[in-house]
């Protein structure tokens, strides 16, 4: 074997290393997003989306009994009440939230604080249960978040998925007209001149 033709294998042999690293880790880069917006999901919209649901209902524990005027709830349930909504609401600031999502956050802590308060105090009936409407609509902007951010998530593997299967089919051809290249350079013999000819 000459050494042009060592030199052309080696080039060849080069060109696939390449291609096929920088191909691999185009796929970890898509593979690692896709991961990500499923941990994410997970992580930040679903447990979320539990947490506003047992918010929901312990909030809508304190109405009913507001409604009913169920005064053996205020001494004997409220407090515990109150302590699993706090505990949901420390478990919520552990989640990632967005910009929108941290503001609608704050309201909703400031208007439990508001309920909170005006129970303490044995506010009128009617300022209790605007608190209840103000918690209520906060809980219902923080779902319709979940609901929002999840989709994005979901769109994000959907296009990592995409431009998976593209790179592989790209890859495919790619390896197919290199396999196709290096035949044609190693089955190639130049033709030797013969003396006499110029």
């Amino acid at each position: 074997m000459t050494i042009f033709n060592k030199i052309k294998w080696i080039l060849a042999i080069l060109v696939v290393f390449v291609l096929i690293l920088a191909t691999n880790l185009i796929d970890k880069r898509n593979f690692n997003s896709i991961r990500d917006s499923i941990v994410t999901i997970y992580e930040d919209r679903l447990i979320a989306k539990d947490i506003i649901n047992e918010v929901s209902n312990a909030v809508h524990k304190k109405e009913l009994a507001l409604v009913t005027g169920d005064s053996a709830f205020y001494k004997s349930e409220n407090e515990s009440v109150n302590h699993s909504i706090d505990n949901q609401i420390k478990r919520y600031k552990n989640t990632k939230l967005t910009e929108q999502e941290r503001k609608v956050f704050e309201d909703l802590k400031k208007n439990i604080q508001l309920l909170l308060d005006a129970e303490k105090s044995n506010a009128p009936d009617q300022r209790i249960q605007e608190y209840i409407e103000d918690v209520k609509e906060n809980l219902s902007a923080l779902s319709e978040i979940q609901l929002d951010e999840g989709k994005k998530q979901l769109m994000l593997s959907k296009r990592a998925m995409d431009s998976i299967e593209l790179f592989t089919d790209i890859e495919i051809y790619i390896l197919i007209a290199l396999a196709i290249l290096i035949q044609i350079i190693v089955l190639y013999q130049p033709k030797k001149r013969r003396e006499g000819d110029y």
